[in-house]
């Protein structure tokens, strides 16, 4: 049928679709870049929360929140050679002893802060609690380019560090309850200097504590953050000596100076108290200690030193005249100093070197 201008008329039907058709392609339009967007903003949190340098970091330090050392250790950029810490100006011969979870201290709340790009390095800082202390970290991340289609990162400067660490007083120490001798960690090994310090790799962020409880000597402890990768980290620890060890040296002494007073002569050979006359003696003189030193011990350098304290021996002898033959009974006090030097050895016991002389008035 001809509309009134006498053209070709169109269905209703067809008139009307038209626009439904163009509404519908709107729709999937809007529908499609909701759908990038979503994926876009999935592919960015996915990105930001598993791949990016901030999640690398992350992982990393998850880890040791976990203590699980060997998995930290093989995160790419941490572990280092002798080359890398001599360019680093660090002890080459560092141990890894600490390197293990039961040297690992408590390390909670660890949160990136902050991300910086600059040129090939991306700089991610960091806020944690370790060992109950707040700390920052900043590290260097590097993407490590291994022709993966996902992108992969490494430490440009390794999150470990070295604790040059000296403890006078003990070869043995514990670090966060792990115990060690220098000789175990030392490059000279049975031959290890006490005095010398030991460099010790760890892991950085950590609350590292030093102390030493032995039968000789104790220390209440040291506590240092290592909260700078690759960065050397001095650490001295003086331990005194315990109540044991000088109530040990005590009877040693006593029992040095009782059996000095045994010899039968007026100066006893290696001991240092003695009589001198100039006349002739009657009979053997007889000796005994009439106070005992009061003994203190003291650090001194990788041993530990008496020092000089007063003492009293006591002596009986019949002197007799070269010019008369007169007897003259002799029963007197003799005042003497005594101080002495200990020398811990190898086995974990003591020698203990007492000297002295007459006491000076």
């Amino acid at each position: 049928m001809d509309n009134a201008g006498g053209g070709p008329a169109t269905p209703e039907g067809v008139r009307s679709a038209r626009p439904r058709l163009a509404l519908e392609l709107t729709a999937l339009g809007v529908v499609g870049v909701l759908l990038f967007l979503a994926l876009a903003a999935g592919a960015g949190a996915l990105y930001r929360d598993l791949y990016s340098p901030s999640a690398f970091v992350r992982h990393y330090l998850e880890l040791l929140e976990d203590h699980r050392a060997a998995e930290a250790l093989a995160v790419p950029g941490v572990a280092i050679d002798a080359a890398d810490l001599e360019a680093a100006g660090l002890p080459a011969t560092a141990s890894e002893a600490l390197l293990r979870p039961d040297a690992l201290s408590v390390l909670s709340d660890a949160e990136v802060v902050d991300e910086q790009t600059d040129g090939d390095l991306t700089r991610v800082s960091v806020t944690y609690r370790a060992g109950g202390h707040d700390g920052r970290t900043t590290f260097a991340v590097q993407s490590d380019a291994s022709g993966s289609l996902l992108p992969r990162w490494r430490f440009a400067t390794s999150p470990l560090a070295v604790v040059d660490l000296s403890v006078r007083g003990s070869m043995r120490f514990s670090v966060n309850g792990f115990e060690i001798d220098k000789r175990q960690v030392s490059v000279d090994q049975a031959d290890a200097d006490p005095s010398a310090a030991v460099p010790l790799l760890v892991f950085s962020p950590g609350l590292y504590s030093v102390s030493v409880d032995t039968p000789i000597s104790a220390t209440p402890g040291v506590a240092v953050l290592a909260d700078a990768p690759l960065t050397g980290i001095p650490v001295d620890v003086q331990a005194e000596p315990t109540d044991e060890f000088v109530s040990v040296v005590q009877q040693r002494v006593e029992d040095f100076l009782t059996t000095c007073a045994e010899q039968k002569v007026l100066q006893p050979t290696g001991c240092p108290f003695g009589y001198t006359v100039r006349n002739r003696i009657d009979g053997a003189p007889s000796w005994s200690i009439a106070q005992q030193p009061k003994v203190t011990v003291v650090p001194d350098g990788a041993g530990w030193r008496i020092p000089t304290t007063e003492a009293v021996a006591h002596i009986d002898v019949d002197i007799r005249s070269i010019f008369d033959g007169s007897l003259r009974k002799v029963d007197e006090d003799v005042p003497f100093a005594v101080d002495g030097k200990i020398t811990v050895l190898p086995d974990g016991t003591a020698s203990i070197l007492v000297s002295g002389g007459a006491r000076a008035d």
